[in-house]
């Protein structure tokens, strides 16, 4: 039994614990509770997938061969692979490309749709449609729109007079990958939009007004306002963006098939190549490559996004 004294403190004793370290033990089981079915999915379908790949890139696995430990003998054939580097080359340009342009037609679509109109409602659900429609069918859908008998392009072009002849799109280099990043970006702009919508929902109105009355421009209210809060939302979505690009798989395989004469092979369609052959080694290697290239740019975005301090 512990003695107090009126108007003192509870004497504490050798046996009794201090009240701080019990609940700090609590709120630490607690903690663990809560985040256990997180590490769990994180380690069970994430860190083991990805080590498992690594630790078959080290062997060589062909079908009906036998499996043997070669070390880093498939990563030194990777790099005396010149199909490899043009894969490597078209995927970082792909990336460079598209993520900027879906970005900023994001942006401006999100603008838009801020703004106050009557069906603003309606003009917001049909801006998602393509973003609702699988990439395998939009990447049909272009390729019949490009085809060089009886695609759209060609009839457009013959329509407005800029063409008497019919284009083969698809058969020229530029012309695959032009192809490709229109496709691309008429699929994915309205995520990027649907994103950037949701931060500019964030931005208090009284900052507009306040500059309104101030008597702002529109581009100074954009710029002084609308872009530096907006800028982790970008992050995020530049960041999404760049990881879909390194790892675009669908689109290439209907419309182009990594075309013509492998200008359009990207490092997805590589390493698929090789897994649909037998070569599961191989194929191994060229996915850790990938894996690292979207990890490389996820972190360099989050270090330049300044994620981690105060906006």
């Amino acid at each position: 039994m512990m003695r107090t004294d009126s108007g003192q403190k509870p004497l504490q004793t050798r046996h009794s614990a201090p009240r701080t370290l019990l609940v700090g033990h609590t709120e630490w089981r607690t903690a663990l509770g809560f985040l256990s079915p997180l590490v769990l999915f994180v380690v069970g379908l994430i860190a083991l997938p990805v080590l498992g790949t690594f630790w078959d890139s080290l062997f060589l696995d062909v079908t009906f061969l036998p499996r043997r430990f070669i070390g880093l003998g498939n990563y030194l054939g990777l790099w005396h692979d010149p199909i490899f580097w043009q894969a490597l080359r078209f995927t970082v340009l792909f990336m460079l490309v598209s993520v900027p342009l879906e970005t900023l037609l994001g942006l401006g679509i999100a603008v838009i749709l801020h703004e106050h109109f009557p069906l603003r409602g309606v003009l917001r659900a049909c801006v998602l449609i393509p973003w609702a429609v699988p990439a395998a069918v939009s990447g049909r859908t272009f390729e019949l729109i490009y085809n060089s008998s009886y695609g759209a392009a060609n009839f457009l072009c013959r329509l407005i007079g800029l063409s008497s002849t019919p284009v083969n799109w698809l058969g020229s280099e530029w012309g695959a990958f032009a192809a490709v990043v229109l496709a691309d970006a008429w699929k994915t702009t309205p995520f990027a939009a649907l994103l950037l919508l949701a931060g500019l929902s964030a931005i208090p109105e009284d900052l507009y007004r306040q500059a309104m009355v101030d008597r702002a421009t529109p581009w100074q209210r954009f710029s002084r306002i609308t872009l530096p809060l907006l800028r982790p939302v970008l992050v995020v979505t530049v960041l999404f963006r760049s990881v879909e690009a390194v790892r675009i798989f669908d689109i290439l395989f209907v419309l182009t098939g990594g075309g013509p004469g492998g200008s359009t092979l990207a490092l997805s369609l590589l390493g698929y190549g090789y897994f649909a052959s037998g070569d599961f080694g191989y194929g191994a290697a060229v996915s850790v490559v990938l894996f690292l290239l979207a990890l490389g740019f996820s972190l360099a975005y989050v270090r330049l996004g300044g994620f981690g301090k105060e906006w």
